[in-house]
């Protein structure tokens, strides 16, 4: 009997990472097993929100021990992790400066700046990135007027996965479905482009030749060997986590609109080539590259981060550790299933009551000092009703994310010229069923819900198709679906 195969996806998010083992048994069926998982909570320094990177790194080694010691050593890795973050390390490797997250406030004053430099119509044209005041140019260009030597005295520049693959097996490599999400990267060329590096102010020394995923980056490093007890190969799977959500999507035909439901909603679809056109940009649309260079044609919607936000709020947690004023603790820990009980329960008790709706791309809804604070003020200055419940307000973020999703969907119909008739939801935001009902009833199209560990089945697909476990993406695809169970949901 052959021995059984494993492949570890370490997928982290912004709030959290895991270590998945997959493996296919004698009946076809994909097998998943988690061996580890920590918290991603970020750290004040020099005056900016920072991933702990360290904690990160820590965290791999004790997921990787802890799949020796269950005698499962896989036989490739990789990672994938949110878009947009990077770090820049110097000519021995070392870090140059901190990783700063994304909700830090530091492009706040200099996004707008660099747009009246550059002209987002040509940005948008090359690189066919929706505009969010993240992104990495506007990243890379802040950088460079606060610490401007930071940037000379760095070597390359690494986006977060590529630098823990880095950490893993002492090659530096650049991925192509993260790096698409900078701004940076020629839709067309699949390259670095010189016009968006010269808008981020950013030497165009510090970026090296981007890898596709399935290229394999190297085994591990001497010293990982020595801590972990084992050696395996380290793959670029897709490392841009939707790049791998979307891949796990099992869509049952064309007319399938795509939802990695996590801390941010992706919603699109998988396109043939990059759509950059006034009208798409105009709505806010963005052209992530995905695995074999297939376009992820979507858009960033804030997503759960305010369901998030609101949990850890009536907590009495903060997202930055050492950030903000001490809150409040409940007196019992408040879950997901109950906010989404709260908001349900409204709706029965007020079925007539006007709802409020806040614009859940809004960036004051980014980072606020009060996810709370914040949707009431937003309600009170458009003159609607202020929530004043958790229920009500549960209510309000619901109904307005909902309604966020139905308005996308027409939109990229618009744009692509096809009409949509189901949603496919993959991730955490898939075990909500009452956002999946009100999904359904918002979009008037049929919902389909799982899996729900769709990112680290996207990478392990990459992984395994790269070992020979599997044809292609379409006979993993089909593995998929015949391994994990979907929920339907119908509109009403």
């Amino acid at each position: 009997m052959p021995q059984q195969r494993y492949y570890l996806a370490i997928d982290i998010g912004a709030s959290s990472g895991r270590h998945v083992l997959g493996s296919v048994n004698g009946n076809g069926v994909i097998e998943l097993e988690e061996v580890h998982r920590f918290d991603n909570v970020q750290v004040r320094r020099r005056g900016h929100d920072c991933w702990d990177i360290d904690m990160i790194w820590e965290n791999i080694l004790v997921g990787l021990e802890k799949c020796r010691k269950a005698g499962k050593i896989p036989e490739t890795i990789g990672i994938d992790t949110w878009g947009v973050d990077f770090v820049l390390v110097d000519a021995q490797g070392r870090l140059v400066g901190d990783a700063v997250a994304y909700r830090d406030a530091r492009t706040n004053d200099v996004a707008a700046d660099v747009d009246a430099g550059i002209g987002l119509e040509r940005l948008y044209r090359v690189t066919g990135i929706q505009r969010q005041a993240f992104n990495t140019v506007y990243q890379l260009a802040a950088l460079s007027r606060e610490h401007p030597e930071e940037l000379e005295a760095a070597d390359r520049f690494l986006m977060v996965p590529e630098y823990l693959n880095y950490l893993l097996t002492g090659h530096m490599v650049n991925e192509y479905t993260n790096a698409t999400t900078t701004n940076l990267v020629n839709a067309r060329t699949c390259t670095w482009d010189s016009f968006a590096l010269e808008a981020a102010e950013a030497p165009a020394r510090l970026f090296g030749e981007i890898a596709m995923p399935g290229t394999v980056v190297g085994g591990l490093a001497p010293e990982v060997q020595q801590r972990v007890g084992f050696d395996a190969r380290v793959m670029l799977p897709a490392t841009h986590d939707t790049g791998s959500a979307f891949l796990a999507v099992p869509a049952r035909d064309a007319q399938a609109v795509y939802l990695s439901s996590g801390t941010w909603s992706l919603l699109g679809v998988e396109h043939e080539g990059p759509i950059t056109s006034d009208a798409s940009r105009y709505q806010n649309f963005t052209n992530e590259g995905g695995y074999l260079k297939r376009f992820r044609f979507l858009k960033n919607i804030m997503g759960l981060w305010m369901i998030q936000s609101i949990r850890r709020e009536l907590n009495g947690v903060s997202y930055v550790s050492g950030k903000g004023a001490q809150l409040k603790r409940a007196a019992k820990e408040i879950g997901f299933g109950e906010l989404a009980d709260a908001a349900r329960a409204e709706q029965k008790l007020h079925p007539d009551a006007p709802v409020p709706h806040v614009n859940v791309n809004d960036d004051r809804f980014l980072a606020p000092a009060s996810m709370i604070e914040e949707i009431k003020a937003a309600c009170r200055e458009t003159g609607q009703p202020v929530p004043d419940t958790v229920g009500e307000l549960m209510r309000c973020v619901y109904e307005s994310l909902t309604g966020c999703y139905a308005d996308s969907i027409n939109e990229l119909s618009a744009l692509t010229g096809r009409t949509y008739t189901s949603i496919n939801i993959v991730g955490g935001g898939c075990q909500d069923t009452y956002l999946n009902e009100l999904t359904a009833r918002a979009c008037g199209i049929p919902v389909f819900a799982g899996p729900i560990e769709g990112t680290s089945l996207g990478n392990l697909m990459v992984q395994m198709i790269s070992d020979g476990v599997f044809a292609d993406l379409d006979e993993a695809r089909e593995a998929i679906r015949r391994s994990f169970d979907v929920v339907e949901y119908q509109p009403e």
